[in-house]
């Protein structure tokens, strides 16, 4: 079981002092960037709104790089990933970031193999985590690899966390990728969707149901949304059957159907299709015993 003992905390910033951060909230570092020295077990450089005027640093890149060579491993909460980037330690390498920012991370550092889907990624190691919550996620496979399940679930308990969500679950749900309509009448329907995902959700169904014609209700929903509704709904029922895995313990079988998949097989292909895991094993993975 994990203990106060188990790791020992030093925060670094450049010149050391009081700082603030994101939320407002003001901390004092317990040492200078410039004055730290290894061996360290894990460097983490952590994100925020300010992580540009950080890569513009050249001092700052420097202390990371000389730190990053003593230290056993390396990590990256959200945007901190571009600053590992902008100190050459993802090149070659996979790694990922916050959604939001993956588009701009590929396209600045093209060296970098960046998956814009996962909640964390190993790279030998190197870590890098999505949007700071995955963090948390990060934060609890380092446990485990250090100090065992135990300790891990030990720790998530102490948080109200899910003690494991493995680097390759995504970091997505179909209401956070997708965007929503900007005007009813998709606006209206997108809410009614998810509240309905067994009925009739053909094309033909929905545009009836908004008045339009099929052809022009496909071709407004994929410039609105920016997905086919084929797709969305897809996306829909899979995270519904997602929750439903999770937090309950009816089975498989009659979870198919409730979340609108034709089958259980249709289920599964849908879930390798975008999860890259078959519904047994998520559940197996993140049921929650509470």
């Amino acid at each position: 079981m994990a203990g106060p003992d188990d790791y020992s905390l030093t925060i670094a910033t450049l010149g050391g002092g009081w700082f603030q951060s994101d939320s407002g909230a003001r901390m004092e570092a317990h040492s200078a960037l410039e004055r730290v020295r290894g061996p360290i077990d894990t460097l983490l450089v952590v994100g925020g709104s300010k992580f540009f005027d950080a890569i513009a640093d050249a001092n700052f890149l420097a202390q990371v790089k000389r730190l990053a060579r003593t230290s056993r491993r390396v990590g990256s909460v959200c945007t901190g990933a571009f600053v590992l980037a902008a100190a050459g330690l993802l090149d070659g390498r996979k790694a990922t970031t916050h959604w939001l920012y993956c588009d701009r991370l590929t396209r600045d550092y093209p060296l970098v193999s960046v998956d814009p889907d996962l909640i964390f990624v190993k790279d030998n190691n190197v870590y890098t985590s999505a949007g700071h919550t995955a963090g948390m996620d990060l934060a609890l496979a380092l446990t485990e690899d250090d100090l065992g399940q135990a300790s891990a679930l030990h720790a998530s308990r102490m948080l109200v966390l899910f003690v494991r969500r493995p680097g390759g679950q995504s970091q997505f749900s179909a209401a956070l990728e997708l965007q929503a309509a900007d005007r009813q009448p998709l606006h209206d329907l997108q809410a009614w969707l998810g509240n309905n995902l067994a009925a009739n959700l053909s094309v033909e169904a929905l545009a009836a149901r908004v008045h339009m014609s099929s052809r022009n209700f496909a071709r407004t929903f994929t410039k609105q949304i920016g997905t086919t509704p084929a797709r969305y709904i897809e996306r829909l029922r899979v995270d519904a059957a997602r929750r439903m895995l999770e937090d309950s313990n009816i089975a498989l079988e009659r979870i198919a159907p409730l979340c609108g998949f034709g089958s259980g097989n249709s289920m599964r292909r849908s879930f390798m299709r975008i999860l890259k895991v078959p519904p047994m094993d998520y559940r197996e993975r993140f049921h929650s015993k509470c």
